[in-house]
């Protein structure tokens, strides 16, 4: 097959290094507003310049869209309407009525259409595939530095979206209930928030996220019954402490008095093993073998579509209790 990536800026710099790299792809081509920097990536990874859309789109079989996300849902059903199997950067589009619009059109159209929610490729959270999770609740913090790529949209849509991606494919639930604060710091747009989250099932999610931390960190743990897990997504690290499958009696001899209680005891404790692999290159062969085994993408534009209007419920909550403070 051949691929063609929109936009190769930050993001899109690697899907064409990638696409590069693959047995699967016979050719690979790149168009970017910016003619200069599209020579460039080009030159790097053995790439054809495409001058515009439709000589891109001539020549290729699917297509990555890394461009800003304003121009998302014009380049999706660009893509999509001639037919193109799409890989877009999260968050699928920059509305809710737009991203809807894509979901009719990828299901009248027939195409493969994956989201780049690319922490599901994240080692760590691949390594949870040996457990069953069904979390009751959930504590998930994703804390940046600030920089200004992503700042002209909310934190909620910037980052926390991964977060609420992660969490609503592991609850599989709908969301009832939402209650969020939000405040901009260095921008004119929300810099930090945090969302609880009620599900019709009964489970909470906790979920803080910053882009002007002096600190990075992105972790999330899980609590169901007779075990939590914690995972580190920057560090791969998947940490699972399980209830002792003898700590009833144990608990008998405790609480008589005939021992101490003794934590090592009680539960045990167990690193999960770590598969390390690029998590874009995970998600770009994961979307390229949709294509060939005609199978569903792992975040297809539904996942995107729900991941989005969670995101969209948030802000729009921050902003009702942002009112109702006087902090508007």
């Amino acid at each position: 097959m051949r691929a063609g990536v929109i936009g190769v800026g930050h993001l899109g710099q690697h899907h064409a290094r990638i696409y590069s790299e693959l047995q699967d792809i016979e050719s690979v081509g790149v168009f970017d507003t910016d003619k200069d920097r599209a020579h460039e990536i080009a030159e790097k990874n053995g790439c054809k310049v495409y001058d515009n859309l439709d000589e891109l789109l001539l020549n290729s079989d699917l297509l990555s869209i890394a461009s800003p996300t304003k121009s998302h849902y014009d380049h999706s059903k660009y893509c999509v309407d001639h037919g193109k199997h799409v890989l877009v950067e999260k968050p699928i589009c920059s509305t809710l009525n737009d991203a809807k619009k894509i979901v009719a059109l990828v299901e009248k159209k027939g195409v493969k259409f994956q989201v780049g929610h690319i922490e599901r490729f994240n080692p760590a959270i691949m390594a949870l595939s040996s457990i069953l999770i069904r979390p009751i609740f959930i504590e998930a913090n994703r804390l940046a530095p600030f920089t200004p790529r992503g700042s002209d949209v909310p934190v909620v849509y910037d980052i926390m979206i991964h977060d609420i991606d992660i969490i609503l494919s592991l609850v599989q639930s709908r969301v009832k209930e939402i209650n969020a604060v939000g405040v901009p710091i260095l921008t004119n747009d929300i810099d930090i928030a945090n969302a609880k989250i009620k599900f019709e099932n009964g489970a909470l999610a906790n979920i803080t996220s910053s882009r002007i931390s002096l600190k990075r960190e992105r972790k999330i743990r899980f609590f169901q019954k007779d075990m939590y897990i914690s995972l580190d997504y920057q560090d791969k690290k998947v940490r699972v402490v399980q209830k002792n499958p003898q700590v009833d009696e144990i608990m008998k001899d405790v609480m008589s008095g005939k021992r101490d209680a003794n934590i090592f005891e009680l539960f045990r404790t167990e690193e999960l093993p770590i598969i390390e692999k690029e998590p874009l290159k995970a998600e770009i062969e994961s979307f390229v073998n949709s294509i060939e085994t005609n199978t569903r993408p792992i975040v297809n534009a539904q996942d995107g579509y729900e991941a989005l209007r969670v995101a969209y419920k948030i802000i729009e909550n921050i902003d009702q209790n942002r009112k109702s403070l006087d902090l508007m």
